[in-house]
């Protein structure tokens, strides 16, 4: 058989080659796309929810600068108070320096009082002349003035602040012009590495705008009762606080309030009070000038693993009540010390921390089931809310039952050595007539006890949730729970007024 092999069949049939080679390129290309847009499509409808970060963003500050604002506070002073000198060791030049400085400048101080300022940031929130900022920003001005972007300055006026959460209220009068307002938005929605944009009056440079990420969420820093911060590392510094934190909806899901920073600096480590905290106490401070939060009545303190193991729950969870105010709702509803609340109106309580939250925010003066756990079984009661405000202003103090009288002696397994509270005992370690229980007066160093902070002058209350008025009380509680097989105990302490479990490990003694 003859293979044409003439220069034009040769191009034509390398020209065919190319041709088929282009097409199945070609093909192959249009299948990667298509594959590629499959497992596109596939991860969209597989729940994959994470947002790119915007290109630029330019728009949403555009849109969100004319609401944020700058804060000017005046605070009179009384000059005429001046430092003393420091103390510098007796001969060193420094004394004799700063000795002179004082004496020359000891005629010259001023004796009219003179002005202090200070900036902050602040945000409207209703185009009536509403602004929300730091109480922090305005606590004891005497002026406060209030300027939007395009430099309008008015005079502020207070409708309500909160030092709990450090949240004002502040009311300005635009007359006829309305004001631009940004809202709140769901602080609970964030989540860890969501962007967020920041926007103040930092080192008093105006109109501001810093972004970053979420770093962390329901942050307690020590800050007050109900901490729930934000932490953010969008660049957060002095004059930043009262501003608002947005999503990148516009929406405000936090007030920057603080940063850590061992400069006065930004190191990427600041905290925005979350929204869902601050819109409560923002409403109720522009209906009643001040807060009204629910109060239970009660003092509480975390459940150990060990406190949880002596009462039976399955896990460390909820709140222990360590005392119950007389004649409070607590009281009314018969929630007891030694009693873990579980659940709060609906709510689960996970831990410690979260009640006085969820008691706060809770209407006054409504009823809301109680779940708690006592005596190794679960129940519900029915508490009526007070007003926390109201019981601060009455200073209700916490009530016992009348004391006993009895002798000294030692509980060696759990390393103490206990007296039952005489006149003169009372009187040795300062303890009012409405204390009751056992005193402590010896603890070995080298017991569980001593670890657990037990010391001597601390009166226990009860022993495994029940009363103890005698050294013999303690005794027969102990080893009754020792031949039960159960390696903790655990003691209602209270310590100058102040009523605290503590799990106590049972030795051989």
């Amino acid at each position: 058989m003859r293979v044409n092999s003439s220069p034009t069949a040769a191009r034509a049939l390398a020209r065919n080659g190319r041709s088929e080679t282009a097409a199945y390129l070609y093909r192959m290309a249009l299948g990667l796309a298509a594959g590629a847009a499959l497992m596109l499509a596939m991860a969209v409808s597989s729940g994959a929810q994470a947002k790119a970060p915007p290109e630029s963003f330019a728009d949403l500050a555009e849109r969100l600068l004319p609401a944020v604002v700058n804060i000017a506070t005046t605070q009179t002073v009384d000059a005429s108070r001046m430092p003393d000198m420091p103390q510098f060791p007796p001969g060193s030049p420094f004394e004799e320096f700063f000795k002179d400085f004082f004496e020359r400048n000891q005629g010259q101080r001023p004796s009219r009082p003179r002005s202090a300022q200070s900036l902050g940031s602040g945000f409207i929130v209703d185009p009536a002349g509403i602004v929300v900022t730091n109480n922090h920003v305005i606590a004891d001005a005497d002026e406060i003035k209030v300027r939007l972007q395009d430099d309008t300055e008015y005079e502020a006026t207070l409708i309500g602040r909160d030092p709990k959460t450090d949240v004002a209220v502040l009311s300005i009068d635009p007359g006829q012009r309305e004001l631009p307002f940004v809202q709140f938005g769901n602080s609970d929605a964030l989540r860890v590495g969501d962007w967020v944009v920041a926007i103040g009056n930092p080192f008093g440079l105006g109109g501001t705008v810093t972004a970053g990420i979420v770093s962390a969420r329901g942050r307690d820093i020590g800050q007050g009762p109900y901490d729930d911060f934000i932490q953010t590392d969008a660049s957060i510094n002095r004059g930043n606080s009262g501003g608002p934190l947005f999503n990148l909806e516009g929406e405000v899901v936090g007030i920057n309030t603080a940063i850590f920073s061992q400069t006065g600096g930004s190191v990427g480590i600041g905290f925005a009070i979350a929204s869902d905290l601050a819109t409560g106490v923002v409403d109720q401070l522009r209906e009643f000038g001040r807060t009204r939060r629910g109060w239970l009545g009660v003092r509480i303190q975390q459940v150990s693993p060990d406190i949880a193991d002596s009462l039976g729950l399955d896990s460390a969870r909820g709140a222990l009540v360590a005392d119950v105010t007389a004649e409070g709702p607590a009281e009314a509803a018969g929630i007891q010390p030694g009693d873990i609340i579980t659940g709060f109106n609906g709510q689960e309580v996970d831990e410690m921390r979260t009640l006085p939250r969820i008691v706060a925010e809770t209407r006054v003066g409504r009823e809301v089931p109680v779940e708690i756990w006592r005596d190794g079984a679960a129940t519900t009661v029915t508490a009526t809310l007070g007003e926390l405000e109201q019981a601060e202003e009455a200073r209700l103090l916490n009530t016992s039952a009348t004391p006993d009288q009895g002798d000294e002696g030692r509980v060696d397994s759990l390393g103490l050595g206990l007296a039952t509270l005489t006149p003169q005992l009372r009187e040795q370690y300062g303890l009012g007539e409405e204390v009751t229980g056992v005193l402590v007066i010896e603890v070995d160093e080298t017991v569980d006890a001593a670890d657990k902070g037990l010391r001597e002058g601390d009166v226990i209350v009860e022993v495994a949730q029940d009363e103890v008025q005698s050294l013999d009380d303690v005794r027969k509680l102990v080893e009754d729970h020792r031949a039960n097989g159960k390696k903790t105990i655990l003691l209602l302490v209270n310590r100058q007024g102040e009523q605290r479990f503590i799990p106590l490990r049972i030795d051989k003694g």
